[in-house]
């Protein structure tokens, strides 16, 4: 029986993240995956679905080439085979990436299904291993619904939608959030007819108001069919066409046909039979229990990702991750403060925020001063031909923190890191108007929507 420092069960980016510091901290670590090294972000998940979107972008650019001087002969058309073969290449060479860093750094890489037994042991298809400290990172999976069950192929998950062998003519998207929308996005650019049903009364729930409502207009005008305060009662898959049948918040009740419905409803987390119950290991409400710091009830035990509280992604996880081995080796480690996660929709124009929504700020009954800036008045935006969008800003009226950022917009994913930190840092909204930004950027946008929320606008 073979003993470790630490074994890391599941090698998603919160697992692999552990796995890789803690040899960094001198640690002796194995990790256990019973599939692709990467999990799902990289094989399933992100990673995939960024490079089906990136082929949707340059269909789009390639559509309206003409709007930027250039002539293309003939009739561009996608090949949604070579699309989503490009896709899963994509994520081979990433899987391939990580497998290079863990031997980089020694990890042992033990293949097969692992469970927690008494005693700090792991044992993975009757193999037994030891280690001083467990970290369990086995992620997540599309949720089911009981009443719409998924087969594969009429009603698909994230799964199947990232590997379909031919474009369906038409799609409905259950559920609008980042998986929802980016896929609703895709298939609508490639030529699906699409319709996305959300529960609640806005697309992409947990962004701002303003901003979902932004992305609904561009979803409509871009021809895909919006349904809010609705929710899919029934699919029929006994004839060619799948009849969705829709309920709205009036008791309306609409009937749709289509190829495919694609249920993007949510995840659930990959907890059972991992040896959770043996163990005595405290669950709630299908998450593991854990401390500041990842540990759950059971000492030398831990849990990371989307199996813990928290929001289910993946750069939380590897913060997460970072934040548990280092505990673990005796360094000064930091909780996270989940109040400012940043949450990127890869749509086009993209959608990007941290903080807190103007909507949580009315609740808690908190004064502030909102600046907004659309990219309609960008040179840069402008000269890109990308218009779309714009940037909101939020501050506390007494304190002039900076509480808020919302973006919606082209390329703006790459702008939320830099808000992040500054208002981890409790970065005022003088401090962001004092500080030169570089003209003409998309980034110079977040001090101009500063200066509308302090009356010093000059720009515009």
């Amino acid at each position: 029986m073979k003993h470790f420092d630490l074994i890391v069960i599941g090698s998603g980016p919160g697992g692999y993240v552990a796995a890789i510091r803690a040899s960094q901290l001198g640690m002796q670590v194995a990790i256990v995956e019973r599939a692709e090294l990467g999990g799902i972000c990289l094989n399933w998940g992100c990673i995939p679905t960024k490079a089906l979107l990136k082929s949707a972008q340059i269909y789009n650019y390639a559509q309206h080439a003409l709007d930027y001087g250039i002539k293309i002969e003939g009739t561009v058309t996608p090949d949604f085979e070579a699309v989503i073969k490009r896709s899963r290449n994509v994520s081979e060479m990433m899987s391939k990436g990580v497998q290079f860093l863990l031997k980089k750094n020694n990890v042992t890489v033990i293949e097969g299904f692992g469970m927690i037994k008494k005693e700090k042991t792991v044992v993975v298809d009757d193999e037994r291993y030891t280690a001083n400290h467990i970290i369990l990172a086995t992620g997540a999976r599309s949720r089911q619904l009981p009443h719409i069950p998924q087969d594969g192929k009429k009603v698909i998950g994230y799964r199947e939608a990232l590997t379909l062998p031919q474009l369906p003519k038409s799609m409905v998207v259950m559920g609008s959030g980042a998986i929802g929308s980016e896929f609703a996005y895709f298939y609508a650019s490639m030529g699906t007819q699409v319709t996305i049903v959300e529960y609640l009364p806005q697309l992409v729930p947990l962004e701002d108001e303003e901003i979902s409502n932004h992305l609904g207009r561009i979803f409509r005008k871009k021809g895909i069919k919006v349904i809010t305060s609705a929710s899919v009662e029934n699919v029929d898959t006994s004839e060619e066409l799948c009849k969705v049948t829709i309920k709205d918040t009036k008791e309306k009740i609409t009937e749709i046909e289509c190829e495919t419905v694609l249920s993007a409803v949510g995840i659930t987390t990959n907890i059972e039979g991992i040896g959770l119950e043996d163990y005595g290991v405290s669950v709630d409400r299908g998450k593991i229990m854990v401390d500041d710091y990842y540990q759950t009830n059971c000492e030398g035990i831990y849990a990371i990702g989307d199996i813990v509280h928290g929001p289910a992604l993946a750069h939380v996880a590897s913060h997460e991750a970072l934040v548990c081995v280092e505990k673990i080796a005796g360094l000064d480690a930091h909780p996270i403060n989940y109040n400012l996660i940043p949450g990127c929709t890869y749509t086009s124009p993209e959608i990007a925020s941290a903080g807190m929504t103007e909507q949580a700020c009315t609740i808690q009954g908190r004064e502030i001063l909102i600046g907004k800036f659309p990219f309609t008045a960008s040179g840069k935006a402008t000269a890109s031909g990308n218009r779309d969008g714009m940037v909101k800003v939020i501050f506390d009226k007494n304190t002039n923190e900076w509480i808020g950022c919302h973006l919606i917009g082209d390329n703006v994913t790459e702008m939320i890191s830099g808000a992040v930190v500054a208002m981890n840092k409790k970065i005022t909204g003088k401090d962001i108007l004092h500080a030169i930004h570089p003209h003409p950027t998309l980034s110079e946008a977040i001090m101009e929507a500063t200066a509308a929320a302090y009356g010093e606008v000059i720009h515009l």
